[in-house]
């Protein structure tokens, strides 16, 4: 993957995160553009640069001026972003794993450092928010309004809604999802189907379907058309969908639905997967392994929903409000 504006170290360290890390094209563009504003901040406080902020160039930013880098550099450039640039913890977060990451290999690989200047960076802390998520009504009623199945694109939408649901999928891993990733077999007398998905880092897992996946499954590949083009989910072109098309696709059903305007998106049908999951018995621990997170922690979110309902169930008992009539006769 080749850069526009990169110096040549820049370039060689995305490359090594792309090729030997393998890393995902969107994460190898995000730590380009998050190390791109570093230079550029660098290159304005150092150098004096007049030009706009976005239109400074980083071909020629010296590796001698990125070997003087200190902590209070980095420490510098994260307050630059919240005050200038209105960046939330999140976004600095990841900017400080970006740079983090980045001066690592600069110290290893390179030996530009005896020690990395980001070594005792420490991450902003971003604000944990619930994941928001459909109730089991809303989910049941979008999947309801979307199974008016007519054109083959209808077919394909409902399965596309019947896996982020069912299976808690990423839309990125939805996307690349092909023909032959299927897999239906007969397991000690049982019929067993699942699919091979790529998850963050190119990382294969297995899903397992129920008996809502495959149908939506095997429904959908009876109509699908006759291409050439080994995606499972096609366009209009014939070709594997984008992102920003399932996107629209999804967008479109929750207006449908009458769920439009009230945050839902892609990425919350996997909230709901997970959630009513759990709510519905699956340890926390299965739970990781079905949504391919590498750490328990990203999905110990969802005890976090549970606990909060269980809260939000005694605050709507009717006896909540009735309280002692309590008198404070003295006695003389």
């Amino acid at each position: 993957m080749k850069f526009e504006d990169c110096p040549d170290y820049l370039q060689e360290y995305l490359n090594y995160i792309s090729t030997i890390k393998m890393r995902s094209e969107l994460t190898v563009k995000n730590y380009y553009t998050d190390i791109r504003l570093f230079l550029r901040y660098l290159k304005m406080e150092r150098l004096g640069s007049d030009e706009d902020f976005n239109d400074i160039k980083i071909a020629d930013v010296s590796s001698e001026l990125v070997k003087s880098v200190t902590l209070n550099d980095i420490l510098a450039f994260l307050s630059y972003t919240a005050s200038e640039r209105e960046n939330h913890a999140k976004a600095r977060a990841r900017k400080a794993v970006s740079l983090r990451q980045f001066f690592k290999y600069l110290t290893i690989k390179k030996m530009w450092f005896d020690v990395s200047p980001a070594q005792n960076l420490e991450l902003p802390t971003p604000k944990k928010a619930l994941p928001k998520h459909l109730t089991v009504e809303q989910a049941t009623e979008l999947l309801k309004t979307c199974s008016v199945l007519k054109t083959w694109e209808d077919y394909r939408d409902y399965c596309m809604l019947t896996f982020f649901l069912n299976c808690g999928m990423r839309l990125s891993e939805l996307v690349k999802i092909n023909v032959n990733d299927y897999t239906g077999t007969n397991i000690d007398g049982k019929q067993v189907a699942f699919m091979k998905i790529t998850g963050k880092g190119n990382k294969e897992r297995i899903v397992y379907f129920n008996s809502a996946c495959v149908s939506a499954y095997e429904d959908y590949i009876k109509v699908r058309p006759a291409v050439n083009d080994k995606a499972l989910f096609i366009s209009r072109m014939s070709k594997r969908i984008s992102n920003r098309r399932v996107e629209q696709i999804i967008e479109e059903k929750l207006k449908l639905s009458g769920l439009s305007g009230m945050g839902f998106s892609v990425h919350k049908l996997r909230h709901t997967a997970a959630t009513l999951m759990y709510q519905n018995g699956v340890d926390v621990r299965v739970l990781k392994e079905v949504l391919g997170h590498e750490n328990l922690d990203t999905t110990q979110i969802y005890t976090h929903v549970a606990n909060e309902q269980v809260r939000d169930a005694i605050e709507h008992n009717p006896l909540g409000e009735i309280s002692s009539n309590k008198k404070n006769d003295k006695s003389s």
